[in-house]
């Protein structure tokens, strides 16, 4: 059976709190992005390689799919 990521996932503003379930790019990891209650561009943590890794309930596709490769 093939492997399918998760693609939604719900972010959590650092600056104000507010959250918001979102669509994961499932090429790429997303660097930046604005915050849907106060308007900050927020950015992921050191380490970690997109805002949905840092931020989010759901690591991103790319993330998920390396870690499905290490249990296999």
């Amino acid at each position: 059976m093939a492997f399918e990521p998760e693609l939604r996932s719900t972010i959590t503003c650092p600056e104000c709190g507010h959250q918001e379930t979102e669509t994961m790019p499932t090429d790429a990891c997303q660097w930046f992005y604005e915050c849907k209650g106060c308007g900050a561009v927020i950015k992921p943590v050191l380490g970690d390689c997109c805002v949905f890794c840092s931020y989010g309930t759901v690591a991103c596709p790319p993330v998920q799919a390396e870690k499905q490769s290490h249990r296999n």
